[in-house]
């Protein structure tokens, strides 16, 4: 277009010498709405080139967001598509650790079920151990207070026999150091009356003063009818050498036995069934019979008294 307006004023100067003044001015005016419209033109043109740049910027802002937008985009699609497989991972770890913890729970449930059923079971033998403790401890008290009533039975019967010893100690007090002997041992009074007091060398009759001591001794038995008599004969071990009617020193100590049993039952007061006689002849010594002395001890009546124990028998058995 320059180029244009160019050739255009060069023709203008070089016809103005040529033609006519109208014309001229009228070319004039053409050269000033061309000159006018060139100034409008570049005008425009440097609008359009600003619209241009202004367009060329937008795009490449455009092109710039669209290719962030990609970039963004293949982000979260790369995020959406680890995420997706996490969750997968994540709902195949849950569906393996929900079976586990169903084998896991079912598997303590039967555990608990058999531990509660020994529980149970415990508890049960523990009521039935306390019901039996318990029946035992009753039993305890029950047995402990007839231990104590027969501690207290015996107790006064071992109390009966010390003042039985003492009242039989001083009915015979008249035939002390006349080889007769009064002592208390294991609940029982043991009378010891040596032969001299009573009997003839190889005899079962009793002589007048051994008679009167049994008769004493019997008149305390009398007020004594709860006490067992036992009357026991001894002899050394010399041989007997008697008349025919013996056959031996164990039947000596059985006939001497029965005659201090027949001297006690003239007493009406003594009852016979708490009396009993018996020969131990030479076979319970209580000294040597080496010595003379011996001998003479071992010839002997003992007379052993015993409570009654029926009471005592009867608490025993209901421990």
């Amino acid at each position: 277009m320059i180029k244009k307006l160019s050739i255009l004023a060069l023709t203008i100067t070089l016809f103005t010498s040529c033609v006519s003044k109208k014309i001229y001015t009228d070319l004039e005016d053409k050269y000033a709405n061309l000159k006018k419209e060139n100034r409008s033109l570049t005008d425009e043109m440097a609008e359009l080139s600003k619209e241009k740049t202004k367009v060329f910027n937008d795009l490449n802002e455009l092109e710039s967001a669209y290719e962030a937008a990609v970039s963004e985009r293949d982000k979260l699609q790369a995020d959406y598509a680890a995420s997706k497989n996490n969750l997968e991972t994540l709902k195949a770890s849950y569906k393996a650790l929900e079976e586990n913890s169903s084998a896991s729970i079912a598997k303590n449930a039967q555990k608990n079920r058999e531990l509660l059923a020994q529980l149970e079971a415990k508890e049960q033998a523990l009521a039935a151990e306390n019901e039996r403790l318990n029946t035992l401890k009753q039993e305890l008290e029950s047995r402990s207070q007839r231990v104590a009533e027969l501690e207290n039975v015996i107790a006064s019967k071992d109390a009966a026999m010390h003042k039985l010893k003492d009242a039989i100690s001083k009915a015979l007090t008249n035939f002390e150091g006349k080889g007769l002997t009064v002592e208390q041992r294991n609940g029982k009074v043991y009378i010891s009356m040596e032969n001299k007091l009573l009997f003839e060398s190889g005899s079962w009759y009793v002589g007048a003063q051994g008679a009167q001591a049994v008769k004493q001794l019997g008149s305390v038995l009398a007020e004594n009818p709860e006490i067992s008599v036992l009357i026991e004969g001894h002899t050394d071990n010399v041989p007997y050498k008697g008349n025919a009617q013996l056959s031996g020193n164990w039947d000596l100590s059985a006939k001497r036995a029965t005659a201090i049993v027949n001297i006690l039952r003239e007493n009406d007061a003594i009852n016979p069934e708490n009396l009993t006689a018996a020969g131990r002849g030479e076979f319970a010594p209580i000294a040597s019979n080496e010595t003379s002395e011996g001998k003479a001890k071992n010839r002997r009546i003992e007379v052993i008294l015993t409570p009654k124990l029926d009471e005592i028998s009867k608490l025993l058995n209901e421990i």
